[in-house]
C-alpha cells in the first residue's frame, strides 16, 4: 500500500493527474503499477487502477488477474470498480474512501446517481438505434465455436 501512496504523490508531482496510484500483486511482488494519468495523456480512462491493470495483463499475458491482489491509494470510482470485477483479482485494498476523495473535489456520486436513473432522464441523453444490427452480431458470436470466453 505504501508504494500506491507514493505513486499517487509521484504522478501528482508530476502533474500527471490526480493523486491516485495503483499496485498488482502475485506471489508477494509487484508485476505492476500506475498512477493517474488523466491529463498527461488526454485518457479520461487513464486512472490509476486501470494503467496498472493493462500493465498487469499485459505482463502476465492474460486478461484476467485471479491470483492477484490490488492496493490502490482510493476506493475505486465506478469505472475502476467495473474494471477490477472484469480482471477478477482475489482482494483489493484501499487506502482513502470516497468520501475523502470528495473532500478534494473528486466526487464520484453523480455517477452512481446517474447509473439509478432511467435512460431517458440522465443528463448525456442515450438513444438506442439500430438493435437488430446490433443483436446479429450478438448472434453469431453466440453461435461461433472458436470464440474464447470470458
Amino acid at each position: 500500500m505504501i508504494r500506491a501512496i507514493r505513486l499517487a504523490e509521484e504522478g501528482m508531482n508530476k502533474n500527471a493527474g490526480g493523486p491516485f496510484g495503483c499496485v498488482v500483486v502475485k506471489d508477494g511482488k509487484i508485476i505492476a503499477e500506475g498512477h493517474n494519468c488523466v491529463t498527461s495523456t488526454n485518457d479520461p480512462t487513464a486512472h490509476a487502477e486501470v494503467v496498472a491493470i493493462r500493465k498487469a495483463c499485459e505482463v502476465l499475458g492474460t486478461f484476467q488477474l485471479n491470483d492477484c491482489t490490488i492496493y490502490t491509494s482510493c476506493e475505486p470510482c465506478p469505472m475502476c470498480l467495473g474494471a477490477i470485477y472484469w480482471a477478477r483479482p482475489q482482494k483489493v485494498y484501499y487506502a482513502c474512501n470516497k468520501n475523502d476523495a470528495a473532500n478534494i473535489d473528486f466526487d464520484d456520486q453523480f455517477i452512481y446517481e446517474e447509473m439509478d436513473k432511467p435512460l431517458t432522464v440522465r443528463r448525456i441523453p442515450f438513444e438506442q438505434i439500430l438493435q437488430q444490427e446490433g443483436v446479429d452480431v450478438f448472434n453469431k458470436w453466440a453461435k461461433k465455436t472458436d470464440k474464447t470466453a470470458y
